[in-house]
């Protein structure tokens, strides 16, 4: 089975990308919950941090044995090199896999109990959504805007989770400027999840969101969403001023030049590594404003 983990990890989770996106993104963040609160004026991160980037770490490998399991249909006809897809891995394996790593994340947290709790009914829910799909194979995954809103809360809790670990390091109490962070955070994940599936000529079958909201809408949300999280930092975290407001700004640079070179060249489909860089950026765009004083 260790040999199958080793194959599915290597198929679907590549490490060195997958921990720097999981590092970028407990360390953004947390850093954005202090960008956003007056209360935490010398804000450093800490073990609590590395271990925040640790869990979501394994945690995203964790959901993408869950995905692959609910796309394993879908992935048969459109990314048949797939690990599970291909049969180098089986569904039990991954489900194993779920429960060890579940198991592990928990002890890992045991030290910062509300995180720990967070933490649990994320991977908790993980398990209801893969259990209602396996049993009435809802939602259907062709239907992107209801599987959007039922994958969305775990993401949201992993929000919490770091914000609980934030609140743990900084001996604070929790604030309403959380909501604020994550509402920021949420719009700029926002351009990653449209704009990756961007096609000019979808293959029958394929999933985009080009087949809900056409080209131009599609493309219109993936452009505007990350202008108006950019915005909402500007206006609200106090250290996003002056020159520190470039750290808010540039990251749109990436989305306008894909955004450009589509349009220009009437490529295809919209550059692929393009959407990830730009939240990379952007979250170590937050990192950077929650270390100023």
């Amino acid at each position: 089975m260790t040999r199958r983990w080793a194959r599915f990890v290597a198929g679907s989770y590549p490490p060195l990308p997958s921990l720097l996106f999981a590092v970028a993104w407990a360390y953004g963040v947390t850093g954005l919950f202090a960008a956003v609160d007056p209360r935490a004026a010398h804000w450093r991160p800490d073990a609590g941090t590395a271990v925040a980037a640790l869990t979501l770490a394994v945690d995203l490998l964790l959901m993408r044995a869950l995905d692959d399991i609910r796309d394993l249909d879908y992935d048969r006809r459109f990314n048949p090199g797939r690990p599970l897809a291909a049969g180098a891995v089986r569904t039990g394996d991954l489900l194993v896999l779920y429960a060890a790593g579940s198991a592990l994340l928990l002890i890992l947290n045991a030290g910062t109990p509300a995180a720990m709790a967070v933490l649990a009914a994320q991977l908790g829910y993980g398990v209801l959504v893969v259990a209602v799909h396996l049993r009435l194979r809802w939602p259907s995954g062709d239907d992107l805007l209801l599987s959007l809103l039922v994958s969305f809360p775990a993401q949201l809790l992993l929000h919490v989770y770091l914000y609980a670990g934030y609140l743990h390091g900084t001996g604070l109490a929790p604030d309403r400027d959380a909501w604020i962070a994550i509402g920021i955070v949420v719009l700029a994940s926002v351009h990653l999840e449209l704009a990756k599936k961007i096609t000019r000529s979808p293959r029958p079958g394929e999933r985009t969101y080009v087949d809900v909201f056409g080209l131009a809408g599609t493309t219109a949300v993936a452009l505007i969403a990350p202008v108006v999280s950019a915005v909402l930092l500007l206006l609200l975290a106090q250290r996003a001023s002056g020159a520190w407001a470039l750290l808010a700004v540039v990251p749109l640079v990436l989305p306008a030049l894909a955004g450009w070179r589509f349009f220009a060249t009437s490529a295809p489909r919209w550059p692929a590594a393009s959407p990830a860089l730009y939240l990379l950026l952007t979250f170590a765009g937050y990192f950077l404003l929650g270390l100023q004083p």
